[in-house]
């Protein structure tokens, strides 16, 4: 892993740029001076850039995005648009990086749900799953996407599509995920 690398994840992990002797530790430099230079590397690289103090900026290869400003969804109102903010999608959809990853779905007993066949699905294995969530869980022996439900002692799967019917344990049912955010490119 190079140290520019080593700089994202920690920013990733801690939502903020490391100082300068974080720096050194993550890079095992011993000198001020040798992160220094990798710093305005970094800031030639377009990785970082730095604000009018000279605190250290992450940049667009961290995920940035604008928020420019808001779209009705009903009525129809005349549109305006203005630079708002900006928001990491890690920031917004990540809360536990090393435990978070990707699957792509295969079939369509969650299409009622807006999940569909060939989409993505962000997942962290760290949340706790609760009743009404979508789950990752392996139940009987087989992996499947679900709603999780816990009705009068029962825990059960339930799919987002008439055509199936809820799937009830007979071995076991152990969650590995809870469904945090589904992606699909138009």
């Amino acid at each position: 892993m190079n140290y520019a690398q080593k700089i994202i994840n920690f920013y990733k992990t801690h939502r903020r740029m490391p100082g300068y002797k974080e720096m050194m530790k993550l890079t095992g430099f011993r000198s001020k001076n040798a992160v220094w230079k990798l710093i305005n590397r970094m800031v030639d690289e377009g990785v970082v850039s730095k604000d009018s103090s000279g605190r250290l900026i992450p940049d667009r290869l961290f995920g940035e995005v604008k928020v420019l400003g808001l779209v009705e969804a009903g009525i129809p109102l005349e549109a305006e648009e203005s630079d708002i903010d900006s928001t990491s999608l890690d920031d917004l959809l990540i809360r536990h990086p090393d435990s978070t990853y990707m699957l792509r779905v295969k079939g369509d007993s969650m299409v009622e749900a807006g999940i569909f066949d060939g989409d993505m699905v962000m997942v962290d294995r760290l949340a706790e799953a609760g009743d009404g969530d979508i789950v990752i869980a392996e139940v009987d022996g087989g992996w499947t996407m679900k709603y999780l439900r816990k009705r009068g002692g029962r825990i059960y799967l339930e799919p987002a599509n008439r055509r199936f019917k809820p799937i009830f344990p007979k071995e076991g049912l152990k969650v590995a995920a809870v469904v945090k955010a589904v992606i699909r490119k138009l």
